[in-house]
């Protein structure tokens, strides 16, 4: 079922299940989750082979780490609480509802069907991970995979029919007309993972049917490194972050502001930590491409306009990109002197290019980070808990991590998602659960007339100005 038709028809195929079977037993949704569990431990190997040939060269560890790993652990969170989070929650009830033997709770029932709009930099992580919180919650799935990444989409496809019903759990392949028509079905739920510009409209076609909409969207995510950092291990820790997808991956660091004094000792601790870690990237199997030839144009022209406007290339790779124009492969740099006219400054990286921003005070680099759109994610480096406090307080970001970078991401724990201009809503472990949850709230009233003793049947006397006047006071 590739067609948009066919994806209509879908999805009242698994609304029709939805509605037969009603709200899925625990031992149902564990099910479920087992399968998925099993299809990524099981074709792992298929996994990395599909997405190495979508992006022309990317590490069989990267994946495994990036990729399986988390949804994998995603999917073992949920099934190891699931039992706990569908409990109801008792709620206490306070006057005028409130009474002797009244009993109330929030019931967090399944919503019906969920849509997922998928991204292609970590296609299993950003299809699997959500995918936790769905299925944890008793709905029905079905799935958009990105069509820049057709061989792994393929392989999903082929390999949720042979681990789901299609009433559970479907994939939806084909290019941007597809994607454009799913977004307009009339899911019960539907997430979106990707840019702020397509999220835009995502949630415009979601409007026309009332679909509620969790957006991941992006942004710049700034770095901002204190007087108090140990650099070695901030650059360390940056530079492995950035590069590891070459990156391509929405909470990567963005741009660095840093006290203006450690700048010459960044771009040194930088080179040799790429030295190191990816000697000779044009050809280093290590080493990400980018996921088109496209995207790989995209970063040379970015650096292209950051050089006519005045700044300053560090190339990190002592080799150099060698490779010719069409080459997917772009070999990291640092760009030094970047001005708010350059749009390396103007728009998300998401590749291997790393603007630098000296600064002279903490609140000058925070004045910056606030005239931005809200970031997805923001990162501090540093000891100085007063100076920590203060990015946190007069910050906004969807996460943050401290003293690392994506950590908090990989924490199933933590709510994970954005705010403006980088998403709505945020999943992850519990927090997907209640995300992908309609919270119902159920009244359990008592046998007594609790309206005749309090005198607020009418036709009304004294007593119920007596209650009322009790009720309604400071």
């Amino acid at each position: 079922m590739n067609e948009p038709n066919d994806a209509r028809a879908l999805l009242e195929i698994q609304r029709a299940a939805f509605r037969a079977e009603g709200i899925a037993a625990a031992r149902v949704r564990s099910d479920r989750l087992d399968r998925a569990i099993d299809l990524l431990v099981t074709h792992q190997a298929e996994i990395c082979d599909a997405i190495a040939g979508d992006f022309g060269r990317r590490p069989a560890t990267l994946t495994r780490f990036a990729d399986v790993l988390p949804s994998v652990m995603a999917l073992k969170h949920a099934r190891r609480h699931l039992r706990r989070w569908m409990r109801p929650d008792r709620e206490r009830v306070g006057l005028p509802a409130g009474a002797p033997g009244v009993r109330a709770e929030i019931a967090h029932h399944p919503l019906g069907v969920v849509g997922v709009i998928s991204p292609w930099n970590f296609p299993i992580t950003l299809t699997f991970g959500p995918l936790a919180g769905i299925l944890a919650a008793g709905n029905r799935c079905m799935i958009k995979p990105s069509e820049l990444t057709p061989a792994v989409s393929a392989l999903m496809q082929q390999l949720m029919r042979k681990y789901f019903d299609p009433r559970e759990v479907a994939v939806v392949t084909g290019g941007a007309d597809v994607a454009e028509a799913f977004s307009h079905l009339p899911f019960d739920h539907l997430l979106f993972t990707g840019s702020t510009p397509v999220g835009r409209r995502v949630m415009a076609a979601a409007a026309e049917n009332l679909v509620p909409v969790t957006l991941e969207l992006g942004g710049k995510s700034p770095v901002l490194i204190g007087r108090s950092a140990a650099l070695k291990r901030a650059v360390d820790r940056i530079m492995l972050g950035k590069l590891g997808n070459a990156g391509q991956m929405c909470i990567a660091p963005d741009y660095v502001c840093l006290p203006d004094e450690l700048l010459d000792g960044f771009v040194q601790l930088a080179r040799s930590w790429v030295e190191r870690a990816y000697p000779a990237t044009s050809t280093n199997p290590d080493y990400t491409s980018m996921v088109s030839e496209r995207h790989a144009e995209r970063m040379r022209a970015l650096l292209a306009d950051a050089v006519a406007k005045g700044a300053r290339v560090v190339a990190l790779d002592p080799v150099g990109d060698t490779g010719p124009a069409s080459d997917r492969v772009v070999s990291p740099a640092l760009i030094l002197d970047v001005t708010d006219e350059m749009r390396v400054m103007q728009e998300e990286i998401f590749g291997p290019l790393l603007p630098l921003r000296a600064y002279r005070r903490i609140e000058d680099s925070i004045a910056e980070v606030n005239s931005r759109p809200r970031p997805l994610a923001l990162y501090y480096f540093g000891t100085d808990r007063a100076e920590m406090q203060q990015v946190l307080a007069q910050t906004i970001s969807g996460g943050v991590t401290v003293n690392d970078i994506a950590m908090h991401f990989l924490a199933e724990e933590l709510a994970f998602g954005g705010v403006g201009s980088s998403g709505i809503g945020a999943y992850h472990g519990k927090h997907g659960f209640l995300r992908f949850s309609h919270a119902r709230a159920v009244f359990h009233q008592t046998r007594f007339d609790v309206a005749g003793l309090a005198g607020l049947r009418p036709p009304y006397g004294a007593r119920a100005q007596r209650v009322l006047k009790w009720l309604i006071r400071r």
